[in-house]
């Protein structure tokens, strides 16, 4: 073989390689296309009726809408009409695509359910979290939350309610004002490193961290598209220890920072499927994001893990106590039992069955949430309504996915795997179960 002949060859061996390697955008029909060119649409008209509606949109600016705000009717039959255009899904799909289908359908049902509310329809707590979440979460009674609070007044015995003596000991670990950035940095270092061994992120991801005031949450992911986020972080209330890992996985690795650019890079960019450039908070997408943010934590620091950060890293940043490392943690995860209480006091506010001042009562005793935040609670009641099942509800439906295709604890790489497919993929809580 000739110096040129070998040289040809090699150089077609190449484009063979190179070629193997290179992930070709799916080109979609002129039919899809536009059905999600107009949810996308739709999502940011109804987005000028609610502030808080657009989580986050990054596709091309020249679909934002410009006059006038569209007649919620009009937008209500714009939803009617393209669920009927989307029809049913063909037999012959793959996978990606029946689940691409099925996401449509009840994103755009969930727009329609929005745009009743904001017509004035009113909703049940059960019905409002079925329409827009695709969930039926659970009621509990008080009886479900006492074997917990009984484990709690083991860990803390001695006089007073259990209450008072739970918000006294709490105080030992509030994070001083002076040192929460720095705790939070290390925080998201950490969770960022465990992260980055089991999923491939995106080149030149990354985000920035704000503090701020005056807000209903504690923290909040803002996604600006180009693998980037901001996050705010609300200094409003004391911030304890656990809440440094906690918002870091969360709102970062591998929450939601994570997920939005795992759905940007495989099913914006790769496939050209335009309509998850934009997020309706209230959607379905909604408890996979809060549902997969919160398991994440879980993922991310497993067993003893987290603790052994906390105590070896964090505290020594805090300048907190590392030996009480543990206690805390027991208490914590006793506390966290205690979660279904708010959607509880949630549902009995927003049914009219209780006030504000009986919901912040109801959150002491059953969650063990402090005053202040427990009305800092109600005012998130207030603004984002049956949303709170995202959290907690979200993440028992996650948890259960993931373990049922083998990502137990014990099984740390098929539980990642597991894991982070479902942050790349369209799905939706009913296809959870």
């Amino acid at each position: 073989m000739t110096k040129l002949a070998r040289f040809v060859t090699i150089l077609l061996a190449l484009v063979v390689v190179s070629c193997d390697r290179m992930k070709p955008m799916e080109r979609d029909s002129d039919d899809q296309f536009f059905i999600a060119e107009r949810y996308v649409k739709l999502v940011l008209e109804v987005g000028e009726h609610d502030r808080n509606f657009v989580d986050a949109y990054y596709g091309d600016p020249a679909w934002k809408p410009t006059g006038g705000k569209a007649p919620l009717k009009d937008l209500a039959a714009k939803a009617q009409e393209l669920r009927q255009r989307l029809g049913q899904p063909g037999h012959d799909q793959d996978e990606m695509r029946r689940l691409r289908h099925a996401y449509l359908d009840k994103q755009l049902a969930a727009v329609e359910a929005r745009i009743a509310m904001l017509s004035g329809e009113k909703f049940t707590f059960d019905e409002e979290a079925r329409r827009l979440y695709d969930a039926e979460p659970p009621h509990l009674a008080e009886t479900d939350f006492k074997p917990t609070l009984d484990e709690l007044e083991k860990l803390l015995p001695g006089t007073g309610s259990l209450f008072d003596r739970y918000t006294a000991f709490r105080k030992a670990f509030v994070i001083p004002a002076a040192k929460v950035d720095a705790v939070f940095v290390a925080a998201i270092e950490g969770c960022r490193e465990r992260t980055a061994a089991h999923i491939a992120l995106p080149a030149g991801e990354t985000f920035t961290v704000e503090y701020v005031t005056g807000k209903p949450w504690s923290a909040y992911n803002w996604y600006k598209g180009k693998f980037t986020s901001v996050i705010q972080v609300n200094t409003d209330l004391p911030i304890t220890i656990d809440r440094a890992i906690d918002l870091a996985c969360h709102e970062g690795y591998p929450g939601h920072h994570v997920y939005n650019a795992l759905l940007e890079q495989h099913l914006v960019r790769e496939r050209g499927w335009v309509e998850f450039s934009i997020y309706p908070l209230f959607s379905p997408q909604s408890l996979i994001a809060e549902g997969s943010a919160n398991f994440g934590i879980d993922v991310a620091f497993p067993g003893e893990a987290r603790t052994a950060f906390e105590r070896d890293t964090l505290y020594p940043i805090a300048g907190l106590d590392p030996a009480t490392a543990e206690k805390y943690a027991a208490l914590q995860k006793l506390v966290g039992k205690l979660s279904y209480a708010g959607n509880e006091a949630a549902r009995r506010y927003l049914n009219g069955e209780i006030d504000r001042a009986a919901a912040v009562e109801y959150l002491q005793r059953w969650a063990m949430s402090p005053k202040d935040r427990a009305e800092q609670r109600t005012r998130f009641f207030d603004e984002y309504r049956s949303y709170v099942i995202n959290y907690n509800f979200g993440q028992d439906l996650v948890r259960e996915y993931v373990e049922k295709r083998g990502g137990t604890v014990d099984r740390p790489q098929d539980r990642w795997k597991v894991f982070g497919d479902l942050l790349s993929s369209p799905r939706l809580p009913s296809g959870l179960r």
